[in-house]
């Protein structure tokens, strides 16, 4: 009887397994007894939303947007299956009374099935609204209202209603799984040096576990918010085996360089999908970690004593994957400059896939689900975009208004695959219209950097995959004939727009080395050059009407060619 019921358990985890759609991420209850589900996902480049709505009946079900919770101004839809068919149609609610369909129609079924006394109806529209009928889908919180009934009568639904408000474009799960702890990593009593920028690293064993455990949240834990600007955890390779404290990159930390966890200014908590932890224990559970801690002291402050880190929640229940961080986009170093008086200049980091072979034995796909994205003071605006075969397919991820006070780690809506042999392009747009004199790349606030924290499963021993220019190359076409003549230029030079735009071009046009490395620091790197990114403009609100005048366009085109043929 035990070895059945194992044979039943593992069943039952790999169907459940086998149900995650990538497409849906996200779930949530939307009432008590749990006989209302509704899972999402969403595309912010394609500005597109997915839903799928289980419901307990064979009945009619309804959905929508509430601004206030009730039926009032609310936006919603209608659907089911009835002696007729299907039906699904977009309506708008005046009061207490029954929704009006919408002149427009700008939800899109895309599946109702009904089985097993259980609705399900899976259905897409536009995040903007399109329609004065709609309601806007935005960042902030918004009340979903629901309602269903036991027939398909579509009449007065008594008590199977509810309402639930959430924040579907930045939704953050909350479980509290059984078997469930937190551990801290932070400093202790550090007394912060009075210098503008300074990074503290501090190399220690986390707590040891007997057996594998998945992290499943983590949190900031921040003492002194005016100075600490952003926090790394690295997992150190096999050869550090002593603690250490100190002063970043003076010694054996700048060896530990695999990104296991990342928070920025302004950002919150972070917790992973449901199929996904970041692993620790077990096969891990003797690696040493180094924090790292950039804090940033303008006005260099004496005696501030700061305990900062990140708290980690964790489970001994393992989720089907392990998560991983990859640091990705241009490599952290002064040997590319950001002139002054620039209105919008663009820098280049480029991760290609095709190399990860030569540094992994068993690579995979890697399937992204969160970024963080990351520049200092002069970035405005930062990209990733995606390459196969030679053509972009997609906008990884995009931040068209970055803001240095607000970073966090966000989900991207929908997990995304990037495939073996891809390439990643990050681009970081600056602004520098303030500056008299030029910004170098580098570690200090008012150095500048353009990086790219991307969350993946499953876990590869992977740390990073990054570029740089390829210098001689970038001093050769400049007229220069050794470092010492090209930073003369670079510092004697006239920067205008024409300049600016020159020393542009010429950054992207030449060749980049491109560098991949694993958790043991083993590495490889070959030459390459940067592929143009483009944006990719979301796809337009088409309303019921467009479309009807679109069918009515095609029938008379068909009738036209129809006539000629005679």
């Amino acid at each position: 009887m035990d070895t059945l019921s194992l044979v039943l358990l593992l069943l039952s985890v790999q169907w459940s397994w086998a149900q995650e759609d990538p497409l849906l991420p996200f779930s949530e209850h939307l009432d008590p007894e749990h006989k209302v589900r509704l899972k999402w996902g969403f595309d912010e480049i394609q500005g597109t939303i997915l839903f799928e709505l289980t419901v307990n009946t064979n009945g009619w079900v309804g959905f929508g947007f509430s601004p206030k919770g009730g039926m009032t101004g609310a936006d919603v839809v209608i659907g089911g299956i009835g002696p007729d068919g299907s039906y699904f149609t977009d309506r708008h609610a005046g009061g207490n009374s029954m929704p009006v369909v919408d002149q427009q129609q700008n939800y899109k079924l895309l599946s109702l099935t009904e089985s097993d006394g259980k609705t399900v109806m899976k259905f897409q529209r536009s995040i903007d609204s399109c329609d004065k009928d709609d309601l806007p889908i935005t960042d902030l919180p918004l009340k979903l209202i629901y309602a269903y009934g036991q027939t398909d009568d579509i009449t007065y639904h008594s008590n199977r209603r509810g309402t639930k408000e959430l924040n579907l474009l930045k939704y953050m799960p909350h479980v509290n799984p059984p078997n469930s702890s937190f551990f801290d990593i932070t400093m202790v009593n550090f007394t912060v040096p009075a210098k503008q920028t300074y990074y503290h690293c501090k190399i220690m064993k986390a707590p040891t576990f007997g057996s594998k455990q998945h992290i499943y949240r983590i949190e900031p834990v921040i003492e002194n918010f005016d100075l600490v600007h952003h926090l790394l955890l690295y997992r150190c390779p096999p050869t550090v085996t002593e603690p250490l404290e100190a002063e970043c990159y003076t010694g054996v930390d700048g060896t530990c360089m695999e990104v296991v966890a990342v928070w920025g200014v302004g950002g919150g908590a972070f917790e992973f999908p449901e199929v996904a932890g970041l692993p620790i224990g077990g096969n891990v559970g003797d690696f040493f970690y180094r924090l790292e801690v950039h804090y940033n002291n303008p006005n260099k402050s004496v005696g501030r004593v700061d305990n900062s880190g990140l708290r980690f929640y964790y489970t001994s229940e393992l989720r089907q994957h392990d998560a991983a961080v990859l640091m990705t986009g241009l490599a952290v170093a002064p040997g590319y400059a950001i002139p002054p008086k620039a209105k919008s200049f663009l820098t280049y980091g480029m991760c290609d896939t095709a190399n990860i072979p030569q540094v992994l034995e068993t690579p995979q796909d890697l399937q992204v689900f969160s970024a963080m994205l990351h520049t200092h003071l002069a970035g405005r605006k930062v990209r990733v975009g995606h390459f196969r075969g030679g053509e972009q397919i997609d906008l990884l991820v995009a931040d068209e208004n970055y803001d240095f006070e607000y970073q966090e780690v966000t989900n991207l809506g929908k997990t995304k695959t990037v495939k073996l042999d891809d390439k990643l392009l990050v681009e970081c747009t600056y602004n520098t219209e303030n500056r008299d004199t030029l910004t170098w790349g580098g570690f200090s606030t008012t150095d500048e950097m353009c990086l790219a924290f991307l969350f993946y499963y499953p876990a590869m021993n992977l740390s990073g995959c990054s570029s740089f220019p390829d210098l001689k190359a970038l001093q050769s076409a400049m007229g220069a004939t050794d470092i010492y003549s090209w930073l003369n230029i670079m510092f004697t030079k006239t920067w205008n727009d024409t300049t600016i735009n020159e020393y542009q071009q010429t950054l992207k046009s030449i060749d980049q080395f491109i560098t991949v490395v694993d958790s043991l620091n083993n590495a490889a790197s070959y030459k390459g050059t940067l592929p143009d990114l483009k944006v990719i403009p979301p796809e337009p609100c088409i309303s019921g009407c467009v479309t009807k005048s679109l069918a009515v366009l095609s029938l008379l085109t068909c009738l036209a060619v129809q006539w000629a043929s005679f």
